[in-house]
Formats: structure tokens, sequence, C-alpha cells
């Protein structure tokens, strides 16, 4: 399965939302967030129009992760290097792995990752 998780700002739009996801690759099976964030109008409204679930992750989870890459903001204010990377790895699960760095949207408000997971019994 793949995930596609989420960091962005209180500003970001479904649209923000759309072109990261785009601009990752799309094709996710669940999409992910940090908790709080999950809730947002954007966040909801974005999972509705691709149809896909959303997860939000709490923050335990979330710096649990490594993650490749660092956004101070993410680090000052989630103890994580990148929401996105950090919330598609936790919902992804154990042996997840990130299959690139995050990317940002055009609008500079949301970022995307994508983290894949090998079906149980599946080794690489």
């Amino acid at each position: 399965m793949i995930v596609a998780g989420f960091g962005f700002r209180a500003s970001a739009t479904a649209d923000s939302l759309a072109d990261a996801y785009g601009r990752a690759g799309g094709g996710a099976g669940r999409l992910a967030t940090a908790a709080d964030k999950a809730r947002s109008d954007a966040m909801i409204a974005f999972a509705s129009q691709v149809a896909v679930p959303l997860v939000g992750v709490l923050p335990d989870e979330l710096t649990k992760q490594a993650t490749l890459t660092l956004s101070t903001a993410s680090q000052n204010q989630r103890d994580v290097g990148s929401v996105a990377e950090a919330a598609a790895l936790a919902a992804a699960g154990p042996g997840a792995r990130l299959l690139a760095p995050r990317v940002i949207s055009a609008d500079r408000l949301a970022t995307c990752a994508l983290a894949s997971t090998l079906p149980e019994g599946e080794t690489s």
C-alpha cells in the first residue's frame, strides 16, 4: 500500500494539497497528516475530492519517524524533520519506507511524501 503524507500551513487550500499530491506522484490508497490537521477544512475537502481514506497521526507517532528532509518549521513546531514524511511512514506501518523526499506545492503552503510498505510475506 502507498500512503501519501501531508504537512501544510493553516492557509493551505485543497488546491495546495492537490498540487503537492500531484507533484509527489499521487496514486495513494490512504492519506495521512498530523491528527489535528486531519480536521482542517482543506484536508477534509481534498480527501473527499480524491475519495481516499484519511488518517490522523498522533504526535508521538510522528516524532518516532526518521525523515529524509528537515524543515525548520516542522522541527520547531512538531519536533519532526518533515510532517509529510513522518505522517506517511507512520500511517504505512512497520517496515515502511519513503519512495522519495517530500515535495512542495507551487504555492509553498503544502508538502507531500509517499511511503510504501510491502505486503506481509514479501521481501524486497
